[in-house]
């Protein structure tokens, strides 16, 4: 079982990374292997909205991070996203890349696989900012896994992260939510338990 950390700060060693590295160490005490991917300083395209990606589950711009992060995906058993908050929402670089990765990528590389996001901040906008990463999941029918607060660490600089003890307790405890969800699933594929099959074709318009 494997478990695909997205670091989406333009910081690779700050606060979002120490809140992920938390979650890591975690873990692989749970026994689940787990990445890192720092999705680096951009700069990062939007979705164009082109429809290239139909025709192969990849974005047609491969000059960023986005169709590799696909592929880790299909290997991959579930996921975390971490972002600092800016201005109250995801930093701009991670939602251009959840945009395409979760369009271009398809349905069958994130579904039922089970998903969390992590939030940092100095202060405030952390559950906005979670209110906007949950939303790749859902649509994609990805588990949300919880934890014992929100999925939040608070500070400036990584070293105030080392002491937002709640936050790091936090970390933890999702760590530990993801991995006992991981072996459930795996277990339940064992007895024969599948994903259900989704109903398909209704599409609603809402102008008459």
């Amino acid at each position: 079982m494997k478990v695909l950390l997205i670091n989406g700060s333009p910081n690779a060693k700050g606060c979002t990374n120490a809140a992920l590295r938390e979650i890591a160490k975690t873990l692989a005490q749970c026994g689940v292997e787990s990445e890192i991917v720092h999705i680096g300083k951009g700069p990062f395209r939007g979705c164009t909205a082109c429809g290239g990606c139909a025709k192969t589950p990849r974005c047609v711009f491969d000059d960023d991070c986005v169709n590799d992060l696909i592929e880790k995906m299909e290997h991959a058993d579930g996921l975390i996203v971490g972002s600092p908050v800016h201005y109250a929402s995801a930093a701009g670089a991670i939602v251009c890349v959840l945009d395409r990765m979760f369009f271009a990528g398809g349905s069958s590389i994130f579904a039922h696989k089970p998903a969390a996001a992590v939030a940092s901040a100095r202060r405030a906008g952390t559950t906005a900012t979670l209110d906007e990463l949950n939303k790749y999941f859902s649509i994609k029918q990805m588990p949300i896994v919880s934890s014992s607060y929100w999925n939040m660490v608070h500070g400036a600089e990584p070293e105030d992260v080392s002491k937002d003890l709640e936050g790091l307790q936090t970390m933890r405890n999702l760590a530990r939510n993801m991995a006992w969800l991981l072996k459930c699933i795996e277990a339940g594929k064992q007895q024969g338990i599948l994903p259900p099959e989704n109903e398909s074709g209704a599409r609603t318009n809402f102008i008459p």
